[in-house]
């Protein structure tokens, strides 16, 4: 909390009979910006309290200044007496309206006017903040002595201690340098920038410094240092992702078991609703049957009719419902599993961030993505899986390089290869066409490579090559040396609309939804699958596609 939230704490607290300042007050320190800007006009309105009334007009201006309402949070700041005892604040806050609008020259004008006051109050975050801004519009301004003037202080406020502020203000540095064309300065800050983005936990500092450091190398042509700090970037980018994953997997599997109970409700009914049917059609066929014998027997052979259509139908649908309650039972329980190991990490990572275990962090983070990428893996087969089912997934073929097309696959799992140092070898001949739909082939094959990855032991090795046996297909083997399977195990696999509904001794054996899934597709895309296995000796999927005509 700074100096200034005290303040207005103090402030209320001396003022007992103002509740609506109160509240508005307690909101702005807690961010939450609407109920700030109700109760403040609440305030205004209500009181003719002048002593809250800058307070109010500070609250509402920095409030809407949040909500990206610059009009409106200048007519508030605006409304604000010179007098008011935080006036600086004010200035401070217009300057920032100005530096968002790119209107620069007027924002160095309200940023010194607020830079003396700021120092005063000795806030290291403020004051950061304001050389910063400062230094930047000067930058923009090309009024470089100055720009670097305020730039370097900023760089110089905490020197001994690695902080985001600090990385920031080298990273803006770099930039200043740059924009002048002094590249060799420009570079000594941006690797400085870098090195000490490694003692932070910021993964949006870290992805950000990386990102910089590629551009320099591809700026010296230097590609391969390049792609090393490009893919770097990457990782921390999807490290961001997949913390926000988290959350938004624990919410799917809450909607899910909302969904089954929902779905249960609609089946009672449904059934009560046949049985309401069939007393009402007897009680009707009764009548009928008294009335005239002809017409009763007429209609009670209608009646039969229907209700042997109704069973057939309720016979079909409890067939469906079963397979499905099946299907979601198997992957909620794999889910759930992935939670459950997610927070399990994430307890593990909370008391190595104590402890500053920097390399154990990093196997827990990897740790994090491999089993956030399996929750998402599933949940990406289940989609699919729906859209067949409900004939929702189109299907568009073309003509596609198969080459190129295993070389993106092996892209998307280089970290999964490199975390268990499996070799990977694309041996796929570069001559060949084939003639599929281009999303549903790379499903299928990042199916087959995460199955060949996950049933891999370390330092193993997947290849990919194709064979030619025939002139008009072409024949693409996945080949790993890896645990292996019976033959028992491939027929249940190759066994139609069947899922593994146990896991038998191995936690890794799955429910088989993404070979399933692999299946129809290849079916869709006018090609056969083949599986070669021995136990502990690897396993071929052998995959047979049409060619393009004119490459034949």
């Amino acid at each position: 909390m700074n100096y200034f939230e005290v303040a207005i704490q103090k402030k209320a607290s001396s003022l007992k009979n103002e509740i609506n300042f109160d509240k508005a007050q307690s909101f702005f320190i807690k961010e939450e910006w609407d109920s700030t800007l109700v109760y403040s006009m609440k305030q205004l309105n209500s009181s003719p309290n002048l002593e809250t009334k800058d307070y109010c007009h500070y609250f509402r201006g920095y409030s809407l200044k949040k909500k990206d309402l610059y009009e409106q949070a200048s007519v508030e700041f605006n409304s604000v007496n010179k007098s008011f005892q935080y006036y600086y604040l004010v200035d401070y806050n217009i300057g920032k309206l100005f530096y968002f609008e790119e209107n620069f020259k007027k924002a160095i004008i309200y940023f010194l006017r607020a830079e003396t006051e700021i120092l005063n109050h000795r806030d290291e975050s403020e004051i950061a903040d304001i050389y910063t801004c400062i230094g930047i519009c000067y930058l923009h301004l090309n009024q470089f002595t100055k720009a670097e003037s305020y730039l370097r202080k900023d760089a110089l406020l905490n020197p001994k201690q690695v902080t985001k502020s600090v990385i920031r203000a080298n990273i803006n540095i770099a930039n200043f340098y740059y924009k002048q064309y002094k590249d060799q300065q420009a570079i000594y800050y941006f690797q400085k920038a870098y090195i000490l983005s490694k003692d932070i936990k910021d993964f949006k500092l870290k992805e950000n410094t990386a990102f910089n450091m590629a551009v320099v190398e591809e700026n010296r042509s230097n590609y391969k240092k390049a792609l090393v700090y490009r893919k770097e970037s990457e990782d921390w980018k999807d490290s961001i992702y997949n913390q926000n994953k988290i959350w938004a997997v624990a919410d799917y599997e809450k909607k899910f078991a909302v969904a089954q109970k929902q779905k249960q409700i609609k089946v009672l009914e449904v059934e009560n609703k046949l049985k309401d049917t069939q007393r009402n059609s007897l009680f009707f066929a009764s009548i009928g049957l008294l009335l005239i014998l002809t017409g009763g027997v007429y209609l009670y052979g209608q009646k039969v009719k229907n209700a042997k259509t109704i069973l057939l139908q309720k016979n079909k649908l409890d067939e469906l419902n079963a397979t499905k309650d099946q299907l979601f039972s198997i992957v909620s329980h794999d889910l759930r599993s992935s939670v459950n190991a997610l927070k399990t990490s994430n307890a593990k990572l909370s008391a190595t961030l104590e402890t500053k275990n920097y390399d154990e962090l990093h196997q827990l983070i990897i740790q994090n993505s491999t089993i956030a990428n399996g929750a998402y893996s599933l949940l990406d087969n289940l989609l699919h899986w729906a859209m067949l089912q409900t004939k929702q997934l189109y299907f568009h073929k073309e003509s596609i390089h198969l080459y190129s097309i295993v070389q993106q696959i092996e892209y998307n799992y280089k970290p999964l290869l490199l975390d268990k140092a499996i070799t990977f070898e694309n041996l796929v001949s570069k001559n060949i066409f084939i003639f599929v739909d281009l999303d549903s082939s790379k499903i299928v094959l990042r199916n087959l490579l995460d199955n060949a990855i996950k049933f891999s032991n370390k330092d193993g090795k997947i290849s990919f090559y194709t064979q030619e046996n025939n002139p008009d297909f072409c024949d693409l083997i996945i080949e790993d040396n890896g645990i292996g399977m019976s033959e028992n195990t491939i027929k249940e696999l190759l066994q139609e609309g069947e899922l593994l509904a146990k896991k038998s001794n191995s936690e890794i054996i799955g429910t088989g939804l993404g070979l399933q899934l692999c299946k129809q597709m290849i079916k869709k895309n006018s090609g056969t699958l083949v599986i070669e296995s021995e136990i502990n000796k690897g396993t071929k999927m052998i995959l047979s596609f049409p060619k393009t005509k004119t490459n034949g």
